[in-house]
Parts: C-alpha cells; sequence; structure tokens
C-alpha cells in the first residue's frame, strides 16, 4: 500500500457537498482515506474571474498503481458533473494527485509529484495540516518550508471537518 495526498477543490453548485460526496466516492477496498483536512476557501489562481474555491487535502492508503490512481479520480470527477472546457475554469470537483509516496511520475498524463503544488497556498495550508514535515520528492523541502513563499494567496479557514 502506498501513502498518497490529494487536492480536491470545488466552486459551482453546492461546494461543501461536492467535496462529501467525492471523499465518499473515493473510498473503495484499494483507496481507503485516512485523514481529511479542514474545508479552506481560496481565491481562484490564474482565472480570477470566478467564483471562490472550497478546498481540502486527504491523506489515503492505495494498491492503486499510479495510472489506475488517475483513472479512478477523473471517474469520480465525471460522475459529480466535471466537464473539461475553459481551463483553470470553474468546475463542480477537481482532484489533484499531490503525492503518491516518494515516487517521481512523469507521463504525457500524470506527473507526481503535483508540478503546481509548491506554488499554491490552497494546496499548502490544508497538506501542512496533515503532515508538515512531509517532503516534497524533488525538492526535498519540507510543506512547511514551502508555504511561506505562498504568503500572497488568499487562503482561509472555512470550518473544521
Amino acid at each position: 500500500m502506498k501513502r498518497v495526498y490529494l487536492s480536491l477543490g470545488s466552486n459551482l453548485g453546492d461546494r461543501e457537498q461536492m467535496l462529501r460526496q467525492a471523499v465518499a466516492l473515493l473510498e473503495a477496498p484499494d483507496f481507503h482515506v485516512l485523514r481529511v483536512t479542514s474545508v479552506y476557501e481560496t481565491e481562484p489562481v490564474d482565472r480570477l474571474a470566478q467564483p471562490w474555491f472550497l478546498n481540502l487535502v486527504l491523506e489515503a492508503e492505495t494498491s492503486l498503481l499510479p495510472k489506475l490512481l488517475l483513472a479512478r479520480v477523473q471517474k469520480v470527477e465525471r460522475r459529480l458533473g466535471r466537464r473539461r472546457g475553459v481551463s483553470k475554469g470553474p468546475r463542480t470537483i477537481d482532484i489533484d494527485i499531490l503525492l503518491y509516496g516518494q515516487s517521481v511520475v512523469g507521463t504525457t498524463e500524470l506527473t507526481i509529484p503535483h508540478p503546481r503544488m509548491s506554488e499554491r497556498r490552497f494546496v499548502l495550508e490544508p497538506l501542512a495540516e496533515l503532515a508538515p514535515e512531509l517532503r516534497h520528492p524533488l525538492s526535498r523541502r519540507s510543506v512547511g518550508e514551502l508555504l511561506p513563499a505562498t504568503a500572497g494567496q488568499a487562503v482561509r479557514k472555512a470550518r473544521e471537518r
């Protein structure tokens, strides 16, 4: 079993319900959710003219290989109404694989660790809630060390889970 971290976000519809449903749909015999962070409200990044997001990070154990995990994540996104249209635009649910153990994956379909996780406070803030000492497999810097560089991004705790 591999320890994995996923980032979930929603800025359309009942955002909190979308996050809850996604966590529930991910749970399976080959994917066990261990811990889920508080919910954070975050400003959009890149495409600013859209509603704010609710985000969380979950920690899980899985026997799925990375590409099969990606397929599972995309299946959950489709089931919850995710339509890939405008890049970085509004979405009912977005699920990103942040880390897969200490593995590094680089294919046309999948990059692990997530290539922009170190630049995004909406990822690092909740991840620090779970594992501030967790080290990025490439930079070897801890989540706690990466977090200060994202200080200008608006992220606030929406509520405890």
